[in-house]
């Protein structure tokens, strides 16, 4: 009885270690070609044409058709890595690949000692289910990394208005607001004037700022200062105005995400409340779902238990997701 899990398991481990050693290779390929890309992005021969207009484009607004998107997306390790540095970690995406067949392991264990399904459905369920932890942590990282930084923003614009009206050139405004703004936002300002410190140009730089904190403000504050570049004009001035405009969006969104608190409460307990009781009932009674998984019809009841909540959460969280 004990042989075959002992023969799967060596099995699963053997790919596993294998899919570890050729995400590894290919790693250290891309950084490679990071490193060269790093360089001709400092001596300006990347993205030596750059419009305002592409800077205020969102990214589905490209023209691009659905195969060219999809083809794109494939691009997991890269798509990856920019995420993880969007939430400020400093992880590689060999690491995690690793904390995901961890996270699996872990997964597969527990469906081993509760198997409500049956030993193999239940650690298939439970390891693809504790794989998605990781990406589900650097998911809920950025999203709050970026809201802190546009909480930040509008301060930073400030500072900058200030310091150019007195007298300060825009550049070394850039490296006096990097050095006072507390993290994340004095980190990613930092980036900027170690940019153009390098010897990037200023369109450049910009632009990878807005890559790096993919909000419509930074975007707004990048072409407000190619614009002014291009056409002249009171550069502080026009800061303290978009510093008061995002401020006032920013309260507005604050209220919308008031009124639609409810709803996300909603949704939250409406989800996790199955998954509690299914845990509980497992630790009191663990013989009181099996009889169910065990049965045809039951399982075809629990699949689609779990097809309907997810539905329900992702109805949910579409109509009081509202965008200001």
């Amino acid at each position: 009885m004990l042989a075959p899990f002992l023969v799967s398991f060596l099995v699963i481990f053997v790919v596993i270690m294998i899919a570890v050693t050729l995400a590894s290779k290919f790693w250290d390929n891309k950084r490679k070609k990071q490193v060269s890309s790093m360089l001709k992005t400092a001596s300006g021969e990347e993205r030596s044409e750059i419009s305002i207009s592409n800077l205020l484009m969102e990214p589905s607004e490209d023209g691009r058709s659905f195969m060219e998107r999809f083809i794109e997306g494939l691009d997991i390790a890269q798509k990856l890595q920019t995420k993880m540095t969007q939430a400020g970690l400093d992880w590689t995406p060999t690491k995690f690949l690793i904390l995901m067949v961890m996270c699996t392991g872990v997964g597969a264990l527990i469906g081993l000692r509760f198997p409500f399904m049956g030993y193999g459905i239940t650690s298939l369920v439970l390891g693809l289910a504790f794989s998605m932890m990781p990406y589900l942590f650097v998911r809920r990282t950025r999203t709050k990394r970026l809201n802190k930084l546009e909480a930040q923003f509008p301060e930073a614009l400030e500072f900058l208005a200030r310091s150019m009206r007195a007298g300060h050139a825009f550049t070394i405004s850039l490296e006096m607001l990097g050095e006072e703004l507390p993290e994340p936002l004095g980190q990613e300002f930092r980036t900027l004037f170690n940019e153009q410190n390098l010897g990037a140009a200023l369109e450049v730089a910009l632009t990878n700022l807005s890559d790096r904190v993919p909000l419509v403000d930074v975007r707004f504050f990048s072409s407000s200062v190619l614009l002014q570049k291009q056409t002249g004009g009171n550069l502080a001035e026009i800061l303290t105005q978009l510093a008061n405009v995002i401020r006032e969006r920013f309260r507005l969104k604050g209220q919308v995400k008031a009124a639609s608190a409810h709803g996300r409460l909603t949704a939250t307990i409406l989800m996790l409340m199955p998954i509690f009781t299914m845990i509980a009932l497992l630790v009191v009674s663990p013989g009181y779902l099996q009889g169910m998984a065990k049965d045809k019809d039951g399982r075809y009841l629990i699949a689609f238990a779990i097809v309907g909540q997810l539905l329900g959460n992702y109805f949910i969280r579409k109509i009081i997701n509202i965008k200001v």
